[in-house]
């Protein structure tokens, strides 16, 4: 996330090594959104594209099947110039963790390709895989020195899900800090590469006139909704042994948490940004589970309908178990023990199969006092919202009151809009070119540090306890195309409060 003139800096020649790239990730996202830095002409000229794949697959097949899935995914018009000279640089080596020697073999074509392409031993490796290889070829690129910087920069990116809960996440990050340091680790989540979730930054930091109010002396509370339509599909394997909270709360939506919540840096860099992130999130109240039962809502979507979509009942999802108690949809009350939040809550939901696609923040600014207007025919002011929204469209919103004309004192909430495609003009993305361009200029500004990570497992972690003991105890149902359950408003509602309306 480079600011002014370091925002076009050219990334230093480099080997771009990908395992896993055969799956659905790398065809989706990661290649097309090479593709879009290459049209953007901001992928170094002296570039290496590896793809790590298992025995059977050759460069030649790996290039179709990529150019497949390009014209497939790509978020703008392919221009085959500009294709075939990406897919050029694609070659497929041979490797697999259970064979240590493959490894061997892979670093020394890796030297072979560098001192082709002059490259100079620049190496970033991607793991797209599934989390359970993260280790082992970690393991395997140490052993073999690849991971080991001399006079070259190696780096490390890790998809998320980062461990799946507290312990399992500080095991991965001791295990990996041994071989690498925490500067070569890029653990990446995708939702930091989208403009709006940037913007956030400049939002707060850059205008004086949001700052001052950005506080518990102005601020009623917060809510951060991440609703998906879609049912869990074909993922019921992934899904049932992870379920909405672990796949998106300490990851996704604490990251927005973070970044609205976190105290000023004293610099725009990595170091400065990252530490105060941490630190808000190592700040949330750590609950007990009766706490965390009280401060939760968890459910699960059955059969039915959203528009002309049938969806399946989550429990007769393929490799979802019968009797399943996995959560679709999560919500939840935080506190924040700090100066400037103590008192607000926050108020997260997130879940499968609803009635709408929306990410977004809401915040709700305290009621200004009626007393001026007592005798006027106005009993109820509108609420007051700053919404800063990602999906369906990325925009700032700010609802507020205003006299409708007329003779009479009348009033009526309106919202004040910027949408990002009515000001600037940008090629649709995938949100990871940013990311992508990060990784390789060794910018780590937008990617979660260890003991983030660790904060955020921290905070979920008595409330994957409690409903692990309750079982089926507390589960909720929901229709499709619905809100979630409705018992997520009680949450709210007890507080004298209510969900934002979403549509």
């Amino acid at each position: 996330m480079a600011v002014g003139k370091a925002a076009r800096q050219q990334p230093d020649p480099c080997s771009f090594v990908i395992f896993g790239v055969t799956g659905d990730l790398a065809h989706r996202l990661v290649v097309p959104a090479l593709y879009n830095l290459a049209a953007s002409d901001l992928l170094p000229d002296r570039f290496c594209l590896v793809g790590i794949a298992r025995k059977g697959m050759t460069s030649d097949r790996l290039r179709d099947s990529l150019m497949k899935g390009l014209r497939q995914f790509a978020t703008r018009a392919v221009d085959d110039a500009i294709a075939q000279r990406l897919l050029a640089c694609v070659t497929c080596i041979e490797a697999d963790p259970k064979e240590p020697e493959s490894f061997d073999a892979l670093n020394k074509q890796l030297d072979e390709l560098e001192a082709a392409r002059g490259t100079g031993g620049n190496r970033l490796f991607y793991l797209a895989t599934p989390p359970n290889a993260f280790l082992p070829i970690s393991r395997e690129l140490g052993r073999t020195g690849m991971l080991a910087e001399n006079g070259a920069w190696r780096r490390l990116v890790v998809e998320k899900p980062f461990g799946t809960d507290l312990a399992s996440a500080k095991a991965l990050n001791s295990e990996l800090l041994k071989l690498v340091e925490e500067h070569q680790i890029y653990r990446i989540d995708h939702y930091l590469g989208k403009e709006t979730v940037q913007n956030i930054l400049v939002l707060r930091f850059a205008n004086g006139m949001f700052e001052p109010i950005w506080n518990r002396n102005h601020i009623d509370h917060i809510q951060i909704t991440v609703d998906e339509k879609l049912g869990v599909g074909h993922r019921g394997s992934f899904y049932d042994a992870t379920g909405a909270l672990r796949d998106m709360v300490p990851n996704h939506l604490f990251q927005l948490l973070s970044l609205v919540t976190m105290e000023p840096p004293v610099k725009f860099d990595a170091h400065s940004v990252r530490s105060e992130k941490a630190e808000v999130l190592s700040a949330i109240q750590t609950q007990t589970e009766q706490e965390a039962l009280q401060n939760s809502v968890r459910g699960q979507y059955r059969g039915g309908r959203i528009g002309d979509t049938e969806i399946d009942d989550y429990r007769k999802t393929p490799d979802v178990a019968p009797g399943s108690t996995t959560e679709t949809y999560a919500a939840l009350k935080l506190t924040i023990d700090n100066w400037r939040w103590a008192g607000v809550p926050f108020y997260l939901r997130t879940g499968k199969a609803l009635g709408v696609k929306r990410t977004e923040i809401a915040i709700k600014f305290k009621q200004a006092p009626f007393a001026m207007f007592r005798d006027t025919p106005v009993d109820r002011l509108s609420q007051n919202y700053l919404i800063i929204s990602t999906e369906p469209t990325e925009g700032i919103a700010l609802q507020f009151n205003t006299k409708v004309p007329g003779p009479n004192i009348n009033i009526d909430g309106v919202e004040m809009k910027f949408r990002y495609k009515d000001y600037f003009k940008a090629e649709p993305s995938t949100g990871y070119e940013t990311l992508i361009y990060d990784c390789m200029i060794g910018d780590n500004i937008l990617f979660q540090r260890a003991d983030s990570v660790e904060a955020g497992w921290k905070a979920v972690q008595p409330f994957l306890d409690a409903w692990k003991k309750a079982g089926g105890k507390g589960l909720k149902v929901y229709e499709p195309g619905s809100e979630g359950p409705e018992e997520a408003n009680d949450l709210l509602e007890r507080d004298g409060r209510s969900w934002r309306k979403l549509g």
